[in-house]
């Protein structure tokens, strides 16, 4: 099986939303796009989760080291 990629760094918007990912392989994905692959197992390290809007909405997996949250990445341009 293929290693899967690994978010290492994000965009925010001016709100501070996610709205980017930059993988560890360097591709750079539309947060609709991050969701995809998660959803299909391709991305390591994050899990989808529906909110209680009923959207689904992306988050790091919790493993009790805040450093690797997707909120405290570091940002890339």
């Amino acid at each position: 099986m293929p290693q899967r990629d690994q978010i290492v760094a994000v965009q925010k918007n001016g709100d501070g939303d996610l709205t980017a990912f930059k993988t560890s392989s360097g591709r750079v994905l539309a947060y609709d796009q991050a969701l995809q692959e998660a959803q299909n197992g391709l991305l390591a390290g994050v899990n989808v989760f529906k909110g209680r809007d009923g959207e689904h909405y992306l988050r790091g997996d919790a493993d009790g080291d805040p450093t690797n949250n997707l909120d405290n990445l570091p940002s890339f341009e």
